[in-house]
């Protein structure tokens, strides 16, 4: 268990409110205008970009949002500079969270986040605590029970692919990848018609930190909450591993 596939299993079982949806519009419209910033306004020629526009659409983001937050990237709308930061700390239990942080305001993004984390019994590191601990991958999900081929015949297809490691978990698979790669696995598998519950490039933990009892586990994942409601947090990642009776109980909460 790569410890973020359970994380987004709690995310997908929890209900989405309208002040959700529009947290994540936010939140996409960041990732647009800082990929359109950084490689030009062409997803066909910027893959950030083009998959950014993905998971807007994914989420029925309105053509005239994406459109107007490529061109704030771009600069033919003016827009406040958004700053990509990694912010890294420790949840109760000695458990390592790294942010990716997207800001107009450095300072003032820093001192809300070291409050939650202190709020929650958990510490703000310096850059590079828990990094060492964290691999950018790409990192692709498919469902058992939409998927048609069977291990082997998936173990092949995605290896040709160009995927590095196939993970099975009780009710999907992983398919993990370098992030160089991972748009033409994203796409070769989607060409061959098959679904995908997720996909995306994350910081994949190298190790996981097991917890075993409800209240520890409890207080790690309301911290996560509350750091992936702040504005200015794009991403949140964890090396933390749930016991799966446990989290049955929080997710059903």
């Amino acid at each position: 268990m790569a410890g973020h596939s359970k994380w987004a299993n709690i995310k997908h079982k929890k209900a989405r409110s309208d002040e959700k949806r529009g947290k994540e519009f936010t939140k996409i419209a960041k990732e647009i205008t800082i990929a359109a910033h950084s490689g030009g306004g062409d997803p066909e020629a910027n893959s950030k970009l083009k998959l950014a526009i993905q998971k807007a659409k994914a989420i029925n983001m309105p053509n005239d949002n994406i459109n107007r937050a490529i061109k704030r990237g771009t600069g033919e709308l003016e827009s406040e500079i958004i700053e990509e930061i990694i912010y890294e700390g420790y949840a109760p239990g000695g458990v390592a969270i790294m942010l990716e942080i997207a800001t107009d305001n450095r300072n003032r993004t820093a001192s809300e986040i070291r409050h939650l984390f202190s709020k929650a019994n958990g510490n703000l590191g310096e850059s590079g605590c828990v990094a060492w601990m964290f691999k950018r991958s790409g990192y692709i999900v498919l469902s058992k029970e939409t998927l048609d081929l069977d291990e082997e015949e998936l173990i092949l297809t995605a290896l040709e692919l160009g995927a590095d490691d196939v993970r099975e978990e009780d009710d999907a698979y992983e398919i993990i990848t370098t992030p160089e790669v991972f748009m033409e696995v994203k796409e070769g598998f989607e060409e061959q018609g098959i679904n995908l519950e997720d996909a995306d490039v994350v910081m994949l933990p190298e190790n996981t930190v097991e917890i075993n009892d409800f209240d520890s586990a409890d207080q790690v994942i309301k911290l996560i909450e509350v750091l992936e409601d702040h504005d200015d947090v794009q991403n949140v990642y964890t090396n933390m591993s749930i016991n799966d009776e446990i989290l049955e109980q929080i997710t059903s909460d």
